[in-house]
């Protein structure tokens, strides 16, 4: 998590927030992509390249005046005039110095609040001012347009509304769940762990883990306000499928995401017995089963890159096609 980084730098010095706050065409990353920098570390990234090489000499400069800067970065590869790149887009980042107690307290409070799975509003004056925080209360949505700021009177904020990382549950501890914690960490989730054997599920062998259930029940109930819970059957059998399976599509605030590992026979003799067991055809529509992308995966870390890759996908909205299909079979 960014804010965990920037809570620690801070209290080595002062830092450069770069963020993406608009957008247009085709470009690296999203609005709301953030870096930071100091006079001797990046952190993250704001999509590379000749870009990122200008904000990170600009960010330097904002390190010793402490004056807000918003740089314009030409992705357009247009050859009228100098780009840094050929993307086809264009970008704009602010640059933003924090240093000092306020600043450490406020990354602190949203430190504190996403951990505890709530969503703040994250108010940056163009101007000069600190950032200041609301919490969300759900009136107000992300809008997934390419800009994320707005002008009130004279005044210029950035807006963003940020959200907790996605929980990922990973029912079993086994081979293919030690491997799945490593990847769905890298990615952006926070992990959770439930298996019934401690000397399978413990804090040595999933360093990532911020919590560890016995049982499927306590897992569920800690977790039960979690708005974006994740969840990963890969159990070592049949039956713990079918138990947490049953609790999970009982549970008040439907996941996010449930996949589950097995043969196409095993996932059907599920599915079987939970229809006798009341649930419905729609709700078992939902189970991404057999779990994963179709990657011919055979081994515990590739099984645990094509289930990365599909909560990827199913976060992202893509489509898990080749990136180069369209260039090979142009229509």
């Amino acid at each position: 998590m960014i804010y965990a980084e920037l809570l620690s730098l801070l209290s080595q010095g002062a830092v450069v927030v770069a963020t993406v706050i608009s957008t247009k065409g085709s470009v690296p990353r999203e609005v709301g992509a953030k870096m930071l920098i100091t006079c001797d570390r990046c952190i993250d990234t704001i999509g590379g390249g000749a870009g990122e090489a200008k904000v990170i000499v600009q960010a330097r400069e904002v390190l010793q005046t402490g004056e807000k800067r918003r740089i314009e970065i030409d992705l357009t590869g247009s050859p009228k005039r100098q780009t840094e790149g050929v993307c086809g887009g264009w970008m704009e980042i602010l640059l933003e110095r924090w240093q000092g107690d306020a600043a450490i307290a406020i990354a602190q409070q949203i430190l504190t609040e996403l951990k505890l799975g709530r969503a703040l509003t994250l108010v940056t004056p163009f101007g000069d001012g600190y950032p200041s925080l609301i919490e969300e209360k759900g009136e107000r949505k992300k809008e997934k347009d390419s800009e994320a700021f707005i002008k009130e009177k004279d005044l210029e904020v950035l807006i963003e509304v940020l959200e907790p990382e996605p929980m990922l549950l990973i029912v079993g501890a086994g081979h293919v769940g030690e491997q799945l914690a490593r990847v769905a960490h890298l990615i952006g989730f926070q992990i959770a762990i439930q298996d019934d054997r401690p000397e399978w599920a413990n804090s040595e062998r999933y360093p990532q883990a911020a919590f560890i259930y016995s049982n499927i029940e306590q897992a569920l109930e800690e977790l039960s306000n979690h708005s974006s819970l994740h969840v990963a059957l890969v159990t070592r059998g049949y039956r713990y499928d079918l138990d947490a399976l049953m609790a999970l599509l009982n549970r008040d605030l439907p996941c996010a995401y449930i996949g589950m590992i097995g043969s196409e026979r095993r996932v059907m003799q599920v599915y079987e017995q939970t229809k006798l067991m009341g649930i419905s055809e729609d709700k078992l529509k939902s189970i991404y089963a057999p779990i994963g992308l179709d990657i011919g995966a055979l081994t515990p870390a590739e099984i645990a890159i094509s289930i990365g890759a599909e909560l990827i996908m199913r976060r992202r909205g893509g489509n898990g096609r080749s990136l180069s299909a369209s260039l090979r079979n142009p229509k």
